[in-house]
Order: C-alpha cells, then structure tokens, then sequence
C-alpha cells in the first residue's frame, strides 16, 4: 500500500495541505474578529462542517474502504458544501470575508473532493458496484483495514488534527460566546438582522 503513489499522495500532500488550509481559516476568522462580528453562532457551522469532514477522515485512516465508505464519503462531502453556504450566507451579512479567506475556502472545497476522488480511483470496483456496474458485488460492512496505515504517522496526524483544527475552532466557539455573554449571536448581528427584516 505504501508503494502506491496515490496513497503517498492522499498521506504526505492532499491531508498535511488540507490541516494547513484549515488552520489558514482560523487564522482569517480571528483577524476579521468573527467573535464580535458573526460570533459563535459562525463557529457552529465551523464545528458541524469540521464533523462533517473529519468522520469520512477518519473512516478513510482506519477502516476498509468499500462502497459503504465510499457513498458515505459522497454524501458527507454534499453535505459540507451545503454547510458551507448556509456559514457563508450568514457570514457576509455581519463580517468581511477577505480576498484571502475567500482563497483559503476554495481548497477547503476542493480538496476533500480530490482526496474522493483519489480513493475512488484506488477502489474503482467498489464505487461502480455501488451503482450497480462492474463485476464487484457493493460491500457494506465496516471492516478495519487489512493492511493499516504506519502508526506513527496516524499519531502524528490524529495529534496535528487535534492541535490545528479541534482546538482552535472549539476555542473560537468558546471566545464567540464569551464576548458576547453567552449568546450565539452578537447584539450587532441580530440588530442587523432586525434591520434586514424592517
């Protein structure tokens, strides 16, 4: 498995730049001062699009990708880019996006799809049984995977995920909702919104 480009591809470069562009995120949303802009009510479709993600992440690390897997990854990656408009549409009502955040969200985008993409074509069998082509029969189960990843690199990788995607987006929910005592939703946010609405 190590032999294979594709995985050396999806290990070394599509996840390291993929924590990268997250953390880039964090970084633009504590210097457009989200906390008292769009505030934790922001940092909730931060942490759902973070689950979103990191489930079919971790299911790719550890279990045996099959058409289960695969579909799963599929309908966690729509439901992303769902989240990421409903967090968008209500971000640029209370908060500048920059130029820069804007091209941070486009890798955010794309690169789960390239990471599917990826894996789909190490497991072509599975995704086209999972529509009823080809000469596999779709598997369901949830399996560990026969040969696993190196466990210094899923440690590492577990620990760099923890340390610039867990910490700093539960932070930033913590930090919405301290400056604003408690409320998902600034006091200039919701005056906005009314202003809208009149």
């Amino acid at each position: 498995m190590l032999n294979d480009p594709v995985v050396l591809i999806l290990m070394y470069f599509i996840l390291p730049l993929w924590l990268a562009a997250g953390f880039a995120d964090w970084l633009c949303h504590r210097a457009s001062h989200i906390e008292t802009t769009s505030g934790a009510k922001e940092s909730v479709f931060h942490l759902i699009m973070l689950a979103e993600m990191g489930l079919p992440l971790l299911a790719a690390i550890f279990l045996q990708v099959n058409a289960g897997i695969i579909a799963f990854m599929i309908a966690a990656f729509f439901l992303h880019e769902i989240t990421a408009l409903w967090d968008v549409s209500y971000a640029v009502t209370v908060r500048r996006i920059s130029p820069i955040e804007q091209h941070v969200h486009s890798f955010q985008e794309m690169i789960p799809l390239m990471a599917i993409l990826l894996l789909i074509s190490r497991h072509w069998g599975q995704f086209q049984a999972l529509f009823g082509f080809g000469a596999e029969t779709p598997r369901f189960d949830l399996a560990w995977k026969e040969e696993q990843l190196p466990v210094t690199y899923v440690i590492s990788i577990m620990a760099v995920a923890l340390l610039l995607e867990v910490i700093p987006f539960v932070e930033e929910f913590f930090r919405g909702l301290r400056a604003n005592h408690g409320a998902l939703v600034p006091l200039k946010a919701r005056t906005n919104s009314d202003e809208g609405h009149g």
